[in-house]
């Protein structure tokens, strides 16, 4: 268990690289967002609320751009993590590539900035013919294809637009990550890609065709690993492959090496930079003598460091030995402890030393036991009305939020600086009930 004052040193905030955007400043006991107070969000916003950091996801993006300085290089933020248009917008300014899923998520790219078309990889393994279509009309970088019938229909669709479709296989080197099983998709087992032993044939495949370029190769093995390791394992396997296919006259050109890069939920001390330099050395090392342009598809290491949920607490409830922090957040505005039984760290955002500590479960009022935040954990004791911030929360929260129990979703703010602005309003009644009909 982490406590509130063993978290307090790594809080500090410096203004650099490797620290968190979310402090106590100095003589101050309220946390800020960078030099914005919390309460003064929860007051003119309400909660429960997603609070972001632009020079956060701008740091986290610039020691990429660093770290891989010295190679041809396209960073693709990956779209599912937050899709937050604003984030998108700050990220497109910066000239990023965009890793998609789906076409909603090109259509977000797409009212951002349309030229980003050129700089968007396209996977999933269920692509649609009309999101095809949507791609190739807008001019897109490169399809993963993950299936040979997603190779055929990619296909028929760029022959019937009369265009020639770049494609990478996504190939899957059965490579194992130590991280959760929902999301690991290296294994053999898993249904992510093409066996990479038969790859070599598939290939063959694509070059036949008048409308598909086999440009490039692809390989995403998880999320949320912390050793380079596998990475490197991973891409050493796509090396000896695009050698392989040199010979047989397919000239890859680019490699998408994926996402994944992991980072520290519990407090610990995390040196980013230190982890992109890791990262980056067994890509580079595993890649070396080939001339290709490297794709890099992070997402949670750009923006969950970035984000919080701003919460209040509604009731404490103590049932035996048992207290219950119920907050107005729930599994509906993050659903990652229900459903990973991920750890966030959770502070009270107005500090009091003389508070004593004790054990409680943090919940919200969604009518499930697996409606929870934390059980067991230690932290100050708080009150009714109080508020608190739960940590690490920019990547997959608003991105996996949903209505359920009729919920309408958080509103959400960037702060930059000094300025913290609306960039998605909270969501009302109607919205959610305006599509249905009786």
């Amino acid at each position: 268990m982490t406590s509130f004052v063993r978290g307090l040193p790594l809080l500090k905030y410096q203004p650099g690289l490797s620290h968190r955007p979310f402090h106590f400043p100095r003589g101050k006991s309220a946390l800020h967002c960078e030099s914005v107070s919390l309460p003064s969000l929860a007051k003119k916003y309400g909660t429960p609320l997603y609070i972001y950091s632009a020079s956060q996801i701008l740091d986290r993006y610039r020691l990429f751009s660093k770290a891989f300085s010295d190679f041809d290089h396209l960073i693709c933020y990956s779209v599912k993590a937050n899709s937050n248009l604003a984030i998108l917008k700050l990220l497109a300014d910066q000239r990023s590539g965009f890793d998609i899923v789906s076409g909603g998520e090109l259509s977000r790219i797409l009212q951002v900035d349309k030229k980003a078309a050129g700089r968007v990889v396209f996977s999933g393994v269920g692509k649609t013919a009309e999101e095809i279509d949507l791609a190739l009309k807008a001019g897109i970088l490169i399809f993963n294809v993950e299936s040979e019938s997603e190779l055929d229909l990619l296909d028929r669709q760029a022959r019937d637009r009369r265009v020639r479709a770049r494609v990478a296989l996504r190939v899957n080197p059965d490579v194992f990550a130590e991280t959760h099983p929902y999301i690991s998709t290296g294994l053999r087992e898993h249904k992510f890609g093409i066996d990479i032993k038969a790859a070599r044939s598939v290939y063959q495949q694509v070059k036949k065709s008048r409308f598909l370029d086999p440009a490039g190769i692809s390989v995403h093995i998880g999320s949320q690993i912390q050793t380079a390791a596998p990475f490197g394992s991973a891409v050493e396997a796509v090396a000896a492959l695009i050698r392989e296919l040199q010979g047989d006259g397919v000239a890859i050109r680019l490699v998408d090496a994926g996402g994944g890069l992991g980072i520290d939920y519990y407090g610990s001390a995390f040196d980013p930079a230190g982890e992109v330099e890791k990262y980056a050395s067994a890509l580079k090392t595993a890649l070396k003598g080939l001339n290709i342009r490297l794709l890099l598809e992070p997402g949670r290491f750009l923006v969950a460091q970035a984000g919080a949920l701003l919460a209040k607490i509604l009731f404490v409830k103590c049932n035996g030995t048992k207290t219950f922090v119920i907050t107005d957040a729930a599994m509906n505005d993050l659903i990652r402890p229900a459903l990973y039984q991920a750890y966030h760290e959770i502070l009270p955002v107005v500090r009091n030393a003389q508070a004593k500590s004790g054990v409680v479960d943090i919940v919200g009022p969604v009518c499930e036991s697996g409606d929870f935040f934390a059980r067991d954990r230690e932290m100050p004791q708080v009150g009714e009305g109080d508020l608190v911030a739960i940590l690490d929360a920019g990547a997959y929260g608003m991105a996996l939020s949903s209505n359920y129990n009729s919920r309408p979703r958080p509103a959400e703010v960037l702060v930059e600086g000094k300025r913290a602005r609306l960039v998605r309003r909270r969501e009302t009644i109607w919205d959610l009930i305006g599509p249905e009909r009786i």
